[in-house]
């Protein structure tokens, strides 16, 4: 689901509103650290596709976004194939919301047989006190812990989120997983649906634009899990019931999108994406929102319009 409370905003013209183009994945992955945190650089024209794009009319457009919607933006976006990326607010943190339940259940493959999958969890009517939408109906009966995984990435269901967590040994043990992938920023301190619910500025069960977009990428893209695993995990990603109407609504109906949505008091929605445009080398795309007051509206369509213009400026 989604984050605690609105933070405050950055000063204009400070870094944290800073649009930056790096090369090199500048994800926050120990291994993979090529280039300068700090490196900002007016413009890439990149040798093999030609894709050109200007920092300030990029900072421009997500600014007048968090204008128009009245919301804080937070984007991480890297073409893989040439090493561009594009940065707004992307160390900042935000709550995760449910996309913590993609590395959740990759964990769980981490750490187990693929046989594993067939085991039976049992679980109470007490147990199910978040969204869900699937275990809601098989509590008689229990899931096995592939239907878990199913349940918590393609219809982002509470409680098999929450059960995946139990069964890697909780919330701090989550964190661990992400700190085995080079994620030094992202924390996950609590359950659905508490999580969703931390008032702005509170660090709990957050991370950053940057460093979820760095673990996304690990998972779908990298070896952080074994090929027959990470099928697994792109296939649920793939065939997700949710986001119709945030990354996938903004890129051309033509690209392959794996994702996950997130979505939580205050105003929150994200959507982390790795996105193939056909017979080219994919994006890695993270967006993160959040509003003032606890009962604001998630800001889906700003997240389209972010994959739009994204989409535009790192594939042409």
């Amino acid at each position: 689901m989604t984050e605690g409370p609105r933070t405050r905003r950055r000063d204009r013209t400070g870094i944290g509103r800073r649009l930056l183009l790096r090369g090199a994945l500048a994800l926050p992955l120990a291994a993979c650290a090529e280039t300068d945190a700090n490196t900002t650089t007016p413009t890439r024209t990149d040798p093999v596709s030609g894709t050109r794009v200007d920092p300030a009319a990029a900072e421009e457009f997500f600014a007048g976004l968090e204008r128009k919607y009245d919301a804080r933006l937070g984007v991480y976006a890297l073409a893989t194939g040439t090493a561009v990326a594009l940065a707004y607010h992307a160390d900042d943190r935000f709550a995760f919301c449910s996309t913590f339940k993609m590395p959740a259940v990759a964990a769980v493959l981490e750490q187990r047989a693929l046989s594993y999958l067939d085991t039976v969890v049992r679980y109470t009517r007490a147990d199910v006190n978040s969204i869900s939408p699937i275990t809601q109906d098989h509590i008689e009966t229990g899931m096995t812990v592939r239907e878990l995984c199913d349940a918590a990435i393609r219809y982002s269901d509470g409680t098999a989120g929450n059960l995946l967590m139990r069964d890697i040994g909780g919330p701090a043990q989550l964190t661990g997983y992400l700190r085995s992938l080079g994620d030094t920023v992202g924390r996950m301190d609590q359950y659905e649906p508490e999580l969703n619910s931390d008032p702005p500025g509170d660090p709990r069960d957050t991370t950053t634009p940057r460093a979820i977009a760095g673990v996304y990428q690990q998972i779908v893209l990298r070896n952080a899990l074994p090929p027959e695993k990470q099928a697994l995990v792109r296939e649920w990603l793939q065939r997700s019931t949710t986001g119709a109407n945030t990354i996938r609504a903004g890129v051309p109906g033509d690209w392959t999108v794996a994702n996950k949505t997130g979505h939580g008091d205050y105003g929150r929605a994200n959507d982390i994406a790795v996105v193939w445009p056909p017979a080219s080398a994919p994006l890695v795309l993270a967006v993160m929102t959040d509003r003032a007051g606890f009962d604001a509206a998630p800001p889906y369509a700003m997240i389209a319009e972010v994959a739009k213009y994204v989409a535009a400026q790192l594939h042409r």
